[in-house]
């Protein structure tokens, strides 16, 4: 079996039959995890090995593990904070944020990689606006340079822990006031605008060999006049040919309202496929992921395959092996600095 370009959820702690069924379809590649599936760390470390077990090459597991008001796994795991209070670290203490940044990511994916997860969406490369309330805190900064430093310190820090990173919205979700979640978001700038501005971290990121991207479900229509993350202009023109990625692309959950754009779930993926992305995610609603399984009887991507096998997991921790290093330890003086906002002249 190869990676199918699904990825889909589960409904609870553990597999279900019906849900075996659906992972054992060789359209499906992946499974990601929300809050629902977590009780401790030792129940999701099962789940995961279950999971892992079905196929060969097994199918990729992955989770929103961003920090702040984004982290699904709680109970048993060190809480993130949001990405805002690094790029606030940063504005008085520029290098103390980077390494701050770099342990914090090393600890996220050496907890996950604990546990079997392959990979996280995030970071959050977006801009903080006042403007866009669902991306908020979860940026690092308002300034592009900002934020494409302290990503690239945070994906430094992950890869460290045998872990790839996707960074989101591409080309930037930050401008939009609507929640894609539950509207279809249009942002009127100039690309030129987008470009110097929003791409600013996309670019910075891919020219540092960023494993995946996520578009976003917004429509530039300066641009295109469909959501980026059916757009080929946007995917194909801009993103591989102008920036030259050659990473994967994953489209953002194909049952938010700003995806209804292209229709019915079995067109929604054949619009995201056709545009370019790698791998179409489908949380929250069973049928429309069957729906997508059905369409996809003829589906043959090798090169998207290719890129997809290098998202696996590299290496792995015990909760022991993480204690134990001195990372660990780094990390914690900075998470503590963080949440207590005290004297920045700790010395670190």
């Amino acid at each position: 079996m190869t990676h199918g370009p699904l990825m889909l959820d589960l409904e609870g702690a553990s597999l279900v039959p019906e849900e075996r069924e659906l992972l054992l379809h060789p359209g499906t590649g992946g499974v990601i995890l929300f809050s629902r599936n977590y009780e401790t760390p030792e129940q999701v470390q099962s789940l995961i090995k279950e999971v892992h077990a079905l196929r060969s090459p097994a199918l990729l597991v992955a989770v929103d593990q961003e920090g702040g008001r984004v982290q699904r796994f709680r109970d048993g795991f060190t809480l993130l904070p949001a990405a805002s209070k690094l790029g606030e670290l940063y504005d008085s203490h520029p290098q103390k944020a980077l390494d701050a940044a770099h342990h914090i990511g090393w600890l996220m994916a050496a907890e996950l990689r604990a546990v079997g997860i392959d990979f996280s969406f995030a970071p959050v490369l977006d801009l903080q606006t006042a403007i866009s309330q669902v991306i908020g805190d979860r940026a690092f900064s308002a300034d592009p340079l900002v934020v494409g430093k302290l990503a690239f310190s945070w994906a430094a820090g992950a890869r460290e822990a045998g872990m790839s990173s996707v960074g989101k919205h591409f080309p930037g979700h930050g401008c939009v006031e609507a929640d894609s979640h539950h509207d279809l978001p249009v942002d009127a700038r100039r690309f030129s605008e987008i470009w110097n501005q929003d791409l600013q971290p996309f670019r910075h990121m891919v020219n540092n060999q960023m494993e995946g991207i996520m578009p976003a479900h917004v429509v530039y229509p300066a641009v295109d006049d469909v959501p980026a993350g059916y757009s080929s202009c946007w995917i194909q023109e801009v993103l591989r040919q102008r920036m030259g990625f050659d990473g994967v692309v994953f489209s953002d959950d194909l049952s938010m309202v700003a995806a209804d754009a292209a229709g019915c779930y079995a067109e929604r993926a054949a619009a995201a496929l056709g545009a370019g992305c790698d791998m179409v995610l489908v949380c929250n609603n069973p049928e429309g992921a069957r729906e997508v399984l059905e369409s996809l009887t003829d589906y043959c991507e090798p090169v998207s395959q290719a890129r997809l096998a290098r998202m696996h997991g590299k290496g792995r921790f015990t909760a022991k092996d993480i204690r134990e290093d001195p990372r660990w330890l780094r990390a914690v003086q900075y998470l503590n600095l963080l949440q207590a906002e005290e004297s920045l002249d700790l010395d670190l």
